[in-house]
């Protein structure tokens, strides 16, 4: 083989070494963009949870809050009735 013929061997196997590192790098990237997409996804329904627990809980502070009341009236109620009964006694 001449010097010219190992010169084309040469630059075919740099374009092959060129191509084969860009194909991996686009590679690489399109898999990177995936799961960064999906880390966004499940942050976004990790935050959507955490609103539906948030909301839950306040729901469950405001009915207790409610019950609360409706015990102190009951407490009221069952204090007066004694008060009758031991008045009657």
């Amino acid at each position: 083989m001449n010097w010219h013929q190992w010169q084309e061997v040469a630059g075919l196997i740099g374009i092959f070494v060129f191509l084969t590192v860009v194909i991996t790098v686009v590679v690489w990237q399109f898999g990177a963009t995936i799961r960064a997409k999906g880390a966004l996804a499940r942050e976004q329904e990790y935050r959507r949870l955490a609103e539906k627990a948030v909301q839950a809980q306040e729901e469950t502070e405001r009915k207790l809050t409610e019950l609360d009341g409706r015990l102190a009236e009951l407490r009221k109620s069952v204090g007066t009735v004694e008060r009758i009964l031991k008045e009657v006694d």
